[in-house]
């Protein structure tokens, strides 16, 4: 800019720093007469002690005549009334660029190891708006993830958006770290909310391991964080994704879980006075899922393949933040905790499970064989039970001998070592060996 611009642009420049003050602390939310700023901005909150010079980071999320609602990004015990209330007018921005690369990050974007991200990142906002429709290509490529049961009958395609749905202890994170060590897409994202804190380190170490941590970003926020840390770690997640995809990578970005996000801004929002609706899940709960499931999938540049977990209360399937995400999604993978109690892993009940795009990515002869799979399988799943008590005899039904011929086969191709890879080749190849010699 030339000097002359500059002097020019010196009348226009506002001198004054307005400040509010705390009011009162009411739960996990703070309420400030002023200072003036929009919903989402970010705050911050300085100590008025000589003793203990601090600044709290908050974000507004509501307000009531003068009155304005923050919450923070820690914990409020520290805050007195009248401490400052500064604005920065701006939503929160994180620094990305290559050197995130194998790196575990908190909500804000920082090192969770202390360590010192370098001066050459670029800003980025962590809340944007969904691509526009009419520029999203259509999902044509399909994406190997490695796992034979989706490869062979999910088969799921590069831009795609899945959910996997279990209840807890069923191997969600086991099938995550699998995908993300045998996936061949260019780098994956890796959101980790709400988790127990042992259980950040057991998951990079044991399930992603080192071969797949040096092509993932991890961005973690533990159980015991404030709502709003928990909220912004998936924000923050689908942002460097976005990033990632606008440089033209194919992305794969997971996330561990949407109903801990769910809970997250269910405890926003009852703080600031909304009323509970359907389980005690507040309004912005449905109005908020959307929008961040929807930032996801492709667009001119690149794709984001997204995997989404949905940990399931009491194994009900039908509970609203599951049948809300499922309506949104294209597909779902449903684990089955009986089937993990057989021993069966990855547990996939492929007869609950579809991934919409299929029909679109897969050849005709590779669905007529997943069919024939899953056409075989339910006969033996309807017919289970007369076998078990020996009360089928053998000839009364061509089908059900069929089903009983083929049933080890069938659970032999669906089980898979968590350290074994299989391409999807491999994958389309077995599924074919399968039923080598059946006339149809």
């Amino acid at each position: 800019m030339k000097a002359i611009d500059l002097l020019n642009h010196i009348p226009s420049i506002d001198t004054y720093k307005r400040y509010g003050r705390v009011k009162q602390v009411v739960g996990i939310m703070i309420e400030s007469r002023g200072p003036i700023c929009s919903i989402g901005d970010i705050c911050y909150i300085y100590s008025q002690t000589q003793k203990d010079k601090k600044r709290i980071l908050g974000e507004v999320v509501g307000f009531k005549d003068e009155n304005v609602f923050i919450m923070p990004f820690t914990t409020v015990n520290d805050i007195a009334p009248g401490w400052l209330v500064e604005s920065t007018e701006k939503p929160l921005e994180i620094k990305v660029g290559q050197a995130l690369l194998g790196k575990v990050l908190d909500s804000l974007g920082k090192p969770l190891d202390g360590s010192i991200l370098p001066n050459n990142l670029q800003s980025w906002p962590t809340d944007q708006k969904p691509p526009n429709p009419l520029n999203r290509p259509p999902i044509k490529e399909v994406l190997e993830v490695g796992v034979r049961a989706i490869d062979g009958l999910l088969t799921i395609g590069k831009g795609q958006r899945i959910g996997i749905f279990a209840g807890s202890g069923v191997g969600k994170s086991t099938l995550l770290g699998m995908i993300a060590r045998n996936t061949k897409a260019d780098l994956n994202v890796i959101a980790l909310i709400g988790e127990r804190g042992r259980e950040v380190r057991e998951f990079i170490e044991r399930d992603l391991g080192p071969e797949g941590l040096q092509r993932s970003i991890v961005v973690a926020a533990t159980s015991d964080q404030p709502a709003l840390m928990r909220i912004k770690g998936a924000y923050t997640a689908t942002a460097i994704a976005e990033y990632y995809r606008d440089k033209g990578f194919n992305v794969m970005l997971m996330m561990d879980s949407v109903t801990r996000i769910a809970m997250a801004q269910r405890e926003v929002g009852l703080a600031t006075g909304e009323p509970p609706a359907t389980k005690g899940y507040t309004p912005s709960v449905f109005s908020m899922l959307p929008i961040l499931l929807e930032r996801t999938g492709t667009n001119a540049k690149g794709s984001i393949t997204a995997i989404y977990t949905v940990l399931v209360d009491g194994d009900d399937f039908n509970e609203p933040i599951a049948d809300t995400v499922r309506g949104i999604l294209d597909g779902h993978i449903v684990l089955d905790r009986n089937l993990a109690n057989k021993g069966q892993y990855p547990a996939i009940n492929v007869l609950k499970s579809i991934s919409r795009l299929m029909s679109e990515l897969a050849t005709k002869e590779h669905q007529n064989v997943a069919n024939r799979l899953r056409d075989i399988l339910n006969t033996y799943v309807q017919s289970e039970d007369l076998i078990n008590i020996g009360a089928y005899k053998k000839g009364s039904s061509k089908e059900i001998d069929e089903a009983i011929e083929y049933y080890p086969k069938i659970i032999s191709y669906l089980k898979q070592r968590t350290d074994k890879k299989v391409s999807i080749e491999e994958s389309i190849s077995h599924l074919n060996e399968l039923f080598i010699g059946d006339d149809e």
